[in-house]
């Protein structure tokens, strides 16, 4: 095995494998970041501001810890991703909302980052395939495109539910129906593997956040008007058990390898 192949491998084993499992943990992931960060902002009443503050804090933390760890990480993977989804969730809804562009505005915005960092990362790297990274500095593009799609996420759910009026359940139906035709995609067509992983990754996070403000919204507004909280801890607990049986089966398929 030549160099570049083995850097490849060791940095497969830094990501977990896209299954099925992978995707049922992203939802879960935004869809806890969706009611966690409404539980700071909201709930505990600090803003939108300082929430961002508090949890983009947590989320560079364990950022230096993913690019410096060594080998896949399961908890800690995925927790850099719950702390990207939260402070996703907290900063589209300042721009939306404390900065007073709307949701259109915020979409809009966010998508021309998610654009300006793979553009980049291309530029930089000549690939953005996840699969493709193996040093630190395509791993840096790998997370900033994962923050900015998340906080992209955010605003594309409020915007489906507000701005258009499809409301919680019209929204979940249309980000479900347009990740479905992704799996379509994938399995029917030729379609870039990597624009439809990306797109998908993209597709989760709105989808997460209106499944989230369903849970916890007023009953007037078309929620379930659960607690925030307890929501929080009940899809934690659902996190924490796809990442153990997600880890299990990676380890598996790596020591049959």
């Amino acid at each position: 095995m030549n160099n570049s192949s083995h850097e490849m491998s060791e940095y497969i084993t830094k990501v977990p494998q896209v299954t099925l499992l992978f995707w049922i943990t992203k939802i879960f992931a935004t869809t806890f970041g969706e009611t966690g960060g409404d539980s700071f902002s909201m709930s505990l009443k600090l803003g939108y501001l300082t929430s961002t503050f508090i949890f983009a804090i947590v989320f560079i933390i364990l950022l230096i810890c993913q690019i410096k760890a060594k080998s896949y990480k399961p908890y800690l993977y995925w927790f850099t991703i719950i702390a990207s989804t939260t402070v996703g969730t907290t900063l589209a809804d300042f721009v939306t909302r404390s900065l007073g562009i709307g949701y259109s505005g915020g979409s809009s915005l966010l998508l021309g980052l998610v654009i300006f960092s793979l553009l980049g990362w291309y530029k930089v790297e000549g690939s953005v395939s996840p699969h493709t990274v193996n040093k630190p500095k395509s791993e840096v593009f790998y997370w900033l495109t994962i923050t900015f799609s998340q906080t992209l996420g955010t605003a594309l759910g409020d915007w489906s539910a507000d701005t258009i009026g499809l409301g919680y359940s019209g929204g979940i139906a249309l980000f479900s129906a347009l990740i479905l035709l992704m799996v379509f995609l994938y399995k029917f067509t030729s379609v870039s593997r990597t624009f439809l992983f990306w797109s998908t990754f993209i597709l989760t996070r709105p989808l997460g956040a209106v499944v989230g403000d369903f849970l916890d919204k007023p009953l007037s507004a078309g929620g379930l008007d659960l607690s925030r909280f307890a929501a929080s801890g009940v899809i934690l607990v659902a996190i924490l058990i796809c990442i153990y049986f997600s880890k299990n089966n990676q380890l598996g398929n790596v020591k049959n390898a």
